[in-house]
């Protein structure tokens, strides 16, 4: 099992910040947005999920990952907090967020049916967001020249999300899901979740007047397709996921880790954060 601790960031984030936050690179900023844009509805999806498995479980299923469980909700729910008040400002700067109503109508296919299809879309979408954590912990300077307060935002929430990789993973084995099923998902999110991000950043380059400019898409090859980039490095892990063996411990978190324990000034560990419920 996983310790989680649950941390409080030390950051502001009522002061506005500059459109272009990230180092003035249009792509970037986009891109950080539009996923910014889509973790307060989504982390509450992922609590809801594990929460509603928790209750499935065998009682002495549920005492082992009742520890980890509360941790991953509270990483989860400061998550959502955090990425509320960062598209507070997005919304001031009239970036609107379409990405969220579409995510909110899908969801809803889902009421009724056995609670292990929304552990394995937890499942699925955590491997997405700990692929781009560790990427983006392992190269720092994508966000060189990044408003301060952000930048430590993105690193915390990395860090966390490469530290809680496992949990929603270890439920959907504990929950006896299906392989066939885990896998099934997982394409179905690659689809959804790259084609979500994709019109959203699109949508906040336009909105911005940076859609058709040179430098947006040397920045976008740059930074997806680039020898280091996002798409092409991450290539391995997300075949990985479809092995029968995988397990989201075989990836190495090391840099989490190591930024969570340079920072530590950053943020405050606490007991507990209850989240609001859904």
């Amino acid at each position: 099992m996983t310790d989680l601790v649950v941390r409080r960031l030390l950051i502001d984030l009522k002061p506005p910040f500059a459109r272009d936050w990230c180092g003035g690179d249009a792509f970037s900023s986009a891109v950080f947005n539009a996923l910014s844009m889509s973790f307060p509805y989504g982390e509450q999806f992922f609590i809801d999920a594990v929460r509603d498995t928790v209750d499935m479980l065998a009682p002495e299923l549920q005492a082992r990952h009742k520890a980890e469980v509360k941790g991953f909700i509270g990483q989860e729910a400061t998550h959502r907090r955090i990425h509320a008040l960062f598209n507070e400002q997005l919304e001031r700067q009239g970036l609107v967020d379409h990405w969220t109503p579409r995510a909110m109508a899908r969801m809803k296919t889902l009421e009724g049916n056995d609670p292990r299809h929304a552990l394995a879309i937890t499942a699925a979408t955590e491997h997405f967001t700990a692929m781009f954590a560790d990427w983006l912990l392992a190269h720092p300077q994508v966000l060189d020249g990044a408003e301060p307060r952000l930048r430590t935002m993105w690193f915390w929430h990395s860090a966390e999300e490469s530290e809680h990789k496992n949990t929603a993973f270890d439920l959907y084995a504990a929950a006896a899901g299906s392989q066939a099923w885990r896998t099934r998902w997982f394409r179905r999110v690659t689809m959804i979740f790259l084609t979500d991000l994709a019109r959203q950043t699109v949508t906040n380059l336009r909105h911005e007047g940076q859609l058709w400019k040179l430098s947006t898409w040397r920045s976008a090859a740059r930074i997806l397709l680039g020898r280091d980039g996002l798409l092409r490095s991450n290539l391995p892990s997300w075949r990985a996921y479809f092995r029968a063996d995988f397990h989201p411990s075989q990836h190495d978190s090391d840099l989490a880790g190591r930024w969570l324990a340079d920072n530590a000034a950053m943020f405050e560990p606490v007991n507990a954060l209850r989240p609001a419920a859904s």
